[in-house]
């Protein structure tokens, strides 16, 4: 059986509060389907920290992975950039 490519997207962790649990926000850039301006539209997954290192601010890659819970289908595969401390 062929093994399928697995999906991977970048974006930035918007929500840490959840225990070995991040909200990243991923951003799209579309034109409007009749007037053609370009639109951002942005999406939020749950994605699975194992280690708590992500928080508010970093830039993340998150990767498919099996069903986790109710809202859990990915998992942060690298921090690519440290949000700014406060």
């Amino acid at each position: 059986m062929a093994e399928q490519r697995r999906l991977y997207k970048i974006g930035r962790v918007v929500s840490d509060k959840m225990d070995k649990t991040v909200v990243v926000a991923v951003d799209y850039l579309r034109p409007h389907p009749l007037y053609r301006k370009i639109i951002r539209k942005t999406n939020k997954f749950h994605a699975h920290d194992a280690s708590n290192q992500c928080h508010v601010g970093d830039v993340v890659r998150i990767g498919e992975t099996r069903p986790l819970s109710k809202t859990k289908r990915w998992e942060v595969i690298e921090i690519i950039q440290h949000g700014e401390e406060n």
